[in-house]
């Protein structure tokens, strides 16, 4: 038997005026944190333990929220023959949003030329170790996507492993039929206790961003790093400020999605992934509030996890971005001009590199020195970079968040299972 829907995701009470919503709460805390790490610097910094804490806490959470929900959503809630239908439609829309962000990317960067003039200088011995790491190839990526033991997948938080599971497991669950009811019922049971586990951490989620943000604001770059690398940094934000409103904003009025409840319902995710430049710290928030927009649980359950290694729209657009920024310095120390030909041939690279790095440390950085050993640019200006990667991890986080909600919401809609009177219900009021 399964246990009520609506119970999964509690709305967030409105409550008196001088209650502030969780929303609120975060942005608040995002300022405060700032503030506090530029004026207080060794005392913020002793708050990575606050921030280390309220991450772990959300990642204990994610293996089972995932396996739960795609076990219960497929095998439950007749996905099982639609899977195949779901991944082609997901992987066909990850890619096409992937090409139009580095498309973005190249352009805004060189219209914006952030790399003309700047002196690349850098200890590239900090990279000494993420050189030696590669991308896996398209082999090994297929490959990796099946793990030899689950636990071992969860321990590492590996979510891509965890995904592949739990689809062979939810169709082991229907194939069992009478025998995998109470299986079936026991994972409904795990995901909904999961939704109020991940409410009780998300009481302390403006704790865990002021806290994070302090660190990021204290550190050794800290604000520092923006004056020599602003430019760079403008120029990346501006880009993914235009692929937020042109690209998808485009797709939101071609597929017909409600704006404003739609803002409303990922602002929370969107606000945690920017302030703790951490994905997985808003994945358990993004599942809830995509299965109250009206997202099936199934689809929910597998386009949000998939999203994570295959729809990175704001990593790609960054790595467009700090490539040719790379190059521009470069030929302004005199290398060879980098041009437009060799710019596509470095993309295609990126689309495919990209996609093999979802269990790599510092993915993003991984990508972008092996692009640059490939073409033969200065790690140096990898190296540089690093001064303002926190920030720019912020930005690119967030907007990967923001791109998996929305591709959850677009493969729901063309599967015809998209509730809009739901979402108009559950977010059309301004709160």
């Amino acid at each position: 038997m399964s246990l009520p829907a609506q119970s999964a995701a509690e709305p967030e009470p409105a409550g008196p005026w001088w209650r502030l919503t969780l929303s609120k709460q975060m942005v608040l805390a995002l300022i405060f944190g700032a503030i506090f790490g530029y004026l207080f610097p060794a005392i913020a910094q002793q708050a990575a333990l606050l921030r280390d804490i309220f991450l772990h806490l959300i990642q204990m959470m994610i293996a089972p929220l995932i396996f739960a929900s795609i076990v219960q959503g497929i095998a439950g809630g007749g996905e099982l023959k639609q899977v195949g239908k779901i991944g082609l439609k997901a992987i066909v829309y990850f890619e096409i949003l992937t090409a139009l962000a580095l498309l973005v990317g190249l352009t805004v960067v060189n219209l914006a030329h952030p790399g003309a003039g700047v002196q690349l200088s850098g200890d590239t011995s900090r990279l000494a170790a993420m050189a030696t790491v590669r991308p896996m190839d398209v082999p090994e990526t297929i490959l990796h996507i099946f793990p030899t033991s689950v636990i071992d997948a969860m321990a590492r938080g590996d979510v891509l492993q965890i995904v592949a599971f739990s689809l062979v497991f939810a169709m082991a669950v229907s194939l069992a039929g009478e025998e995998g009811k109470p299986v079936l019922a026991w994972c409904d049971s795990l995901r909904l206790v999961m939704f109020k586990f991940a409410g009780v951490i998300m009481k302390f989620a403006p704790i865990g961003v002021a806290a994070a943000v302090a660190v990021t604001v204290s550190g050794p770059q800290g604000l520092g790093a923006l004056v020599s690398l602003g430019k760079l940094l403008l120029t990346l934000y501006v880009a993914l400020l235009i692929f937020i409103v042109v690209i998808l904003g485009a797709v939101i009025a071609l597929v017909r999605i409600p704006l404003l409840p739609f803002v409303r319902a990922v602002r929370n995710p969107f606000t945690l992934a920017f302030a703790t430049a951490n994905s997985e710290a808003a994945l358990p928030d993004a599942f809830a509030k995509m299965e109250r927009f009206g997202v099936p649980r199934g689809i929910v359950g597998f386009v949000l996890p998939m999203g994570y290694s295959f729809n990175l729209d704001g990593t790609t657009l960054y790595l467009a971005v700090a490539s040719v920024f790379i190059a521009q310095a470069a030929e302004s120390a005199g290398a060879p001009h980098f041009g437009l030909g060799q710019q596509l041939g470095m993309m295609l690279m990126l689309m495919l590199t990209s996609k093999g790095v979802a269990a790599v440390p510092r993915a993003s950085l991984v990508v972008l020195i092996a692009a640059l050993q490939t073409y033969h640019l200065p790690l140096a200006g990898a190296a540089m970079i690093l001064g303002v990667d926190a920030f720019m991890d912020m930005a690119r986080t967030s907007v990967n968040v923001l791109g998996n909600c929305l591709a959850s919401v677009v493969v729901a809609r063309w599967q015809n299972e998209f509730d809009e009177g739901k979402a108009r219900a559950e977010f059309g009021e301004a709160g």
